[in-house]
C-alpha cells in the first residue's frame, strides 16, 4: 500500500512528467454529473443535457448529430477508463502511464481517441478542434477536444474533456466559460513551438 508520502511523490512526479495540467476543484465535478451515475442525474440525463448544449451551438446543427456526439463523448470514455485501468486520480494515473504501468490515459490520449471516434461518425453539421492550454505558462500543458457548429470558430464551441475529473467522466463547458483553462488552437501552439525551436537552434553571430 502506498502511504501519504508515496502518493505525494507520485503526484509531484506526475506534474513533471504527465503532459497534463493539475486537476481542478470539486466544483467542476458537479458541473458534469460527478461519478459514473452520481447525484440525481443519470447518464441519459447528462447525454440529453450535453446534446441540447451542442444543438444550441448554431441553427444549422442537426439535433440528432448533437445527441449522437453527446452520447459518444459521455459513454465511450467510461469504457476507455476500464480498458486503461484508470482507478486513480488523473495525476497519479499519468505517473503510471509514464512509468509503463498503464497503457494510456494522459490528457492527449483521451483527446486523440475522442477525436478519432468522432471522425468515424462523419458528422455533417459539427466541426472538431484540438486545443492546448498552458503552453505559455510554467504549468504543464493540457490537451482537449472542442466541438463547434460547422464552420464556427473554436472559441464558440464546447470543451469535451474526459481527463480532468478522472475515470473517464466527461467535463464540458463553453470555451469562454471554462474556469480552469485558457485554450489555444493546437496548430497555433505547434507553430509557436517550431518558431521557438528554430530561434533556439539558429547559429549565433561570432
Amino acid at each position: 500500500m502506498i502511504g501519504l508520502r508515496g502518493l505525494a511523490a507520485l503526484a509531484l512526479a506526475a506534474l513533471v512528467l504527465g503532459g497534463c495540467a493539475g486537476a481542478p476543484s470539486g466544483a467542476l465535478t458537479s458541473r458534469s454529473g460527478g461519478g459514473a451515475e452520481a447525484g440525481a442525474q443519470t447518464r441519459q440525463d447528462r447525454i440529453a443535457e450535453l446534446g441540447a448544449a451542442i444543438a444550441a451551438l448554431g441553427p444549422n446543427v442537426d439535433p440528432d448529430e448533437a445527441t449522437r456526439a453527446a452520447r459518444i463523448a459521455i459513454q465511450e470514455p467510461l469504457q476507455w477508463a476500464i480498458d486503461w485501468q484508470v482507478v486513480d486520480p488523473p495525476l497519479i494515473h499519468n505517473m503510471k502511464v509514464n512509468s509503463g504501468l498503464r497503457p494510456r490515459g494522459l490528457c492527449k490520449d483521451w483527446a486523440d481517441d475522442l477525436q478519432a471516434r468522432m471522425a468515424r461518425e462523419d458528422f455533417q453539421t459539427l466541426d472538431w478542434h484540438r486545443a492546448i492550454a498552458n503552453h505559455d505558462t510554467v504549468l504543464i500543458e493540457h490537451s482537449t477536444l472542442i466541438v463547434s457548429a460547422k464552420g464556427a470558430a473554436m472559441q464558440d464551441g464546447i470543451v469535451l474533456d474526459p481527463w480532468r475529473q478522472g475515470g473517464g467522466r466527461l467535463f464540458h463547458a463553453r470555451v469562454p466559460d471554462d474556469p480552469k483553462y485558457r485554450w489555444t488552437p493546437r496548430a497555433e501552439v505547434f507553430a509557436l513551438k517550431r518558431k521557438w525551436r528554430a530561434a533556439r537552434n539558429a547559429p549565433r553571430p561570432e
